[in-house]
């Protein structure tokens, strides 16, 4: 069996790669391997879905495969990834599942699994499960009978309890500001609008419509075109982006220019270094976030942790460090006094707080990162771990460095999925970020060229 958990869950084409057959089976290992054995009432299990169609058929196999293993579950219904996180910690549940692909097209899914408390799985459990899967792929586990199968509820009121939460945070009312939000069609439909509103915006909903077939349909965080042009009809002071499942916020200006995740981090971690809030005056960041928030950070006195690219990466140096503040660019940003997770609309209502309490545009407190110019050439390659190590590009990269010094840099990453390398430089000028990613990924091609 291949690698099933990829770098937030497993995803596939619904019905295709991701099967109702495979969607049981992850359920039933994940109720062996994150359940506790040793408490006198079944295992408790959190299971929510975006608005895509296949969520239904893929919700019935995780709710079955959870029940036949003896777990209770909790159906919340349509709610973004982080109000399944943060109800599975509500409920004191042994795990939590969440149907959907994220900013994928409609076609795809996937499922991503909480441990208890909503945190995502570390790499060892999640090998636990994908070995779990193999097993019960040639032999049955053990299922209970009778009083012993699980038991199927509907929470009806999860979404009420989520945005009283979410505003709950709110370090500053929102009042007088005018924002434009894009749903994507997706999982924020319902709750983005009213969490903004509650904490007192002004709020136009676009793309708020989901029919289970239109999520991330040429909107939300992957398509702002729509978002730029509804913020200047409208004159908003901005619009935020969310993406299918709402765990991601970018953001625009009130003239329509994109405001990036490294932006959002930069202005949240200001706000809440000015609070006393950003433990350690430290960022957590991934390898991908522009050498521009780096330069800004150290400018105000924050240091910034850099991580590998994935959300996951910066949950676990923000755990383990006991920090409060990290993301990607994105627009993953978590802040764990509030989240276990990425939260997109939390993020959202923390950026319009900041505006309020100073008085400043999104333009504004966004200038304070000045981004590089960033070049990023995925290169097809025989064999992305030769290609990546040969000396010659290694040694074309150091060259490269060298000649960048502080105001640029190489980042030189093979895929985690596909037979590529990917060369990302940034430099002062377009032109010279260009010139030095296609030396390099010249040199990755010919140390490992496509058979």
């Amino acid at each position: 069996m291949g690698r099933l958990f990829g770098t937030d869950g497993v995803r596939g084409r619904a019905n295709a790669d991701l099967t109702p057959e495979l969607a049981l089976a992850l359920a039933v290992a994940a109720a062996h391997t994150l359940a506790e054995t040793d408490r006198s009432h079944p295992p408790l299990a959190v299971v929510g879905r975006d608005t895509r169609a296949s969520g239904e058929m893929l919700e019935a196999a995780v709710v079955a495969g959870l029940t036949s293993a003896g777990a209770n579950v909790v159906r919340v219904g349509v709610l973004p990834t982080p109000a399944v996180a943060f109800l599975t910690a509500e409920a004191k549940a042994d795990l939590g599942v969440m149907l959907s692909a994220s900013h994928n097209p409609m076609p795809d899914n996937g499922i991503k699994l909480f441990a208890a408390g909503g945190h995502k799985l570390p790499d060892e459990i999640e090998m636990q499960i994908e070995a779990a899967v193999e097993t019960n792929a040639t032999t049955a586990w053990d299922r209970p009978i009778g009083a012993g199968v699980g038991r199927v509820h509907d929470l009806l009121d999860g979404a009420d309890h989520y945005v009283q939460h979410l505003v709950g945070t709110v370090p500053h009312r929102l009042d007088g500001i005018k924002v434009v939000v894009d749903c994507a069609n997706g999982a924020a439909a319902e709750v983005a609008p009213v969490a903004y509103r509650e904490a007192g915006a002004e709020v136009i909903a676009i793309h708020a419509e989901p029919d289970g077939l239109n999520i991330n349909d040429d909107c939300g965080s992957n398509h702002i075109e729509a978002l730029r042009a509804a913020v200047v009809e409208h004159g908003a002071h901005l619009g935020i982006a969310h993406d299918g499942d709402a765990d991601r916020c970018l953001a625009v200006t009130a003239d329509g220019d994109e405001v990036d995740g490294d932006q959002v981090m930069a202005i949240l971690a200001l706000a809440m270094r000015d609070a006393g809030t950003l433990t350690q005056d430290t960022l957590v960041a991934t390898v991908m976030s522009n050498l521009g928030l780096r330069l800004a950070m150290s400018a105000q006195g924050i240091r910034l942790i850099e991580t590998k690219v994935g959300d996951r990466y910066v949950l676990e140096e923000l755990r383990a460090s006991g920090l409060a503040l990290g993301g990607e660019q994105s627009g993953h940003i978590v802040m764990p006094a509030h989240a276990t997770t990425g939260d997109g609309v939390l993020t959202g209502l923390h950026l319009m707080a900041r505006m309020a309490a100073t008085g400043q545009s999104l333009a504004e407190l966004a200038s304070v990162v000045t981004k590089l110019p960033q070049v990023l050439i995925n290169v097809p390659v025989g064999d992305r771990t030769v290609g990546a190590a040969a000396l010659a590009v290694r040694a074309e990269v150091e060259r490269a460095e060298a000649e960048l010094g502080e105001t640029g840099r190489v980042l030189l990453r093979p895929s985690g999925t596909e037979p590529l390398v990917r060369v990302m430089v940034e430099a002062a000028t377009e032109a010279t970020a260009r010139e030095v990613a296609e030396r390099i990924a010249e040199l990755v091609r010919t140390a490992s060229p496509v058979a």
